[in-house]
Formats: structure tokens, C-alpha cells, sequence
């Protein structure tokens, strides 16, 4: 059965391009619009990783990313910041909050799918 992986990204051209990508890798990719939508996505479908971009409405990528992982049932996904905001501080605070890695903007896909496969087996 191929991983799920929910892109979070206020922006459709990159939902699009990394769901294109990843589905060409073989993942089963949901996606989401903003934090309030990611939350239904982990009670329904439960990911294998999120890849969360930090500049939302309703809610910060940051603040996001902690609430998953002062959850109990989620705390165990996996996350991967992808976002234009790339300085050495905002780094620092997306692995703070519990990611394990953070790509920054533009992207390197390659590198990305590495990782995940790295991450995913």
C-alpha cells in the first residue's frame, strides 16, 4: 500500500507541483489548503508525513506543527517544512517546533524526495 503524504500550502501551484512529483514516486498525496483542513485530513486519513508550508491563514505553520506534536495520536507523523521564509531563525524554530527537516523556497524536488524516502523506506 503506497504512504500517504498531505501537503499543506496556501498556494495551488505548489500543492500541484509537489503532488505531480510525489505521485510520480508513488505516494498517495492528499492535500490542504490551511491548518483548520490538515486537521481533518489526520483524523480521516491519517499521513504517513506532512510537508508544511509556515506562511497560512487561520494558523502558522509553526503553531501547526506544535499542536501536532503536543497530540498524542499524531505526534509520531513525521513533518518537513517547504517554505520561502528562510532565515537562519526560521529554521531554527521549525526544527525547534518539531520538524525534522525544513526546505526552503525555491525548492529542491530532488533533494526533497530523498528525504522522504529517506523518511518513508
Amino acid at each position: 500500500m503506497a504512504k500517504k503524504i498531505v501537503i499543506v500550502d496556501d498556494e495551488k501551484e505548489t500543492r500541484e507541483m509537489l503532488k505531480t512529483a510525489l505521485e510520480l514516486e508513488g505516494y498517495d498525496i492528499l492535500t490542504a489548503t490551511n491548518g483548520l483542513r490538515l486537521l481533518s485530513t489526520l483524523y480521516v486519513d491519517r499521513p504517513d508525513l506532512v510537508l508544511l508550508d509556515v506562511l497560512m491563514s487561520w494558523i502558522d505553520g509553526f503553531e501547526l506543527c506544535r499542536s501536532i506534536k503536543k497530540n498524542t495520536e499524531y505526534k509520531d507523523i513525521p513533518v518537513i517544512f517547504i517554505s520561502a521564509k528562510k532565515s537562519k531563525e526560521d529554521i531554527e524554530e521549525g526544527l525547534a517546533c518539531g520538524a525534522i527537516d525544513y526546505f526552503t523556497k525555491p525548492l529542491e524536488l530532488d533533494r526533497l524526495i530523498s528525504k522522504i524516502k529517506e523518511i518513508l523506506g
